[in-house]
């Protein structure tokens, strides 16, 4: 079995999930793992599955034929990221331009890895804007200082309130 990850995106009906796991179960593979979304009209999502690799070349042809959704398939590495510690951060603020590249690259400025980033935008009715919520789980070596990187992270705005977590 070998990994592969695939990416879709395309207009939302009720079944589309279950077609791609019956076609995934069909060619003998395991669906590992998932996040789908609905974005700006459309469904949006990734996949990893474990199939066998005489089988991936007809997986690809079978997506290439869905009807309702756009799948692009990439092989997967069995060297993915290993860590021992991970952090969980919080993070939420008045919406602005530019504030996922700000909180980004303080990440990467700390040479953080970010293993998964879920973001969105609520309406804040006190304030009559938008309210920015980010989560995200990162990979640190047993000597990272937390504390360094909240105040990095808050001496942003404000108005942004960090919360990290050893997970």
């Amino acid at each position: 079995m070998k990994p592969m990850i695939f990416t879709l995106v395309g207009k939302d009906k009720p079944g589309l999930i279950e077609s791609l796991a019956q076609t995934v179960f069909d060619l003998g593979g395991n669906w590992l793992g998932s996040n789908f979304s609905h974005m700006a009209g459309h469904f949006a999502g990734f996949v990893e599955i474990r199939l066998p690799e005489e089988r991936h070349d007809e997986l690809i042809q079978r997506f290439a034929q869905h009807p309702d959704l756009s799948i692009k398939l990439l092989p997967g590495h069995h060297d993915s990221i290993v860590t021992d510690k991970t952090a969980q951060i919080d993070i939420m603020g008045n919406d602005r331009p530019g504030i996922v590249q700000e909180l980004t690259a303080i990440l990467s400025r700390f040479n953080l890895n970010i293993l998964t980033f879920d973001s969105s935008c609520v309406s804040a009715p006190n304030w009559g804007g938008q309210l920015f919520k980010a989560k995200a789980l990162i990979a640190v070596d047993e000597a990272f200082q937390l504390d360094e990187l909240r105040y990095a992270l808050e001496d942003l705005t404000d108005d942004l309130v960090v919360d990290i977590a050893i997970k």
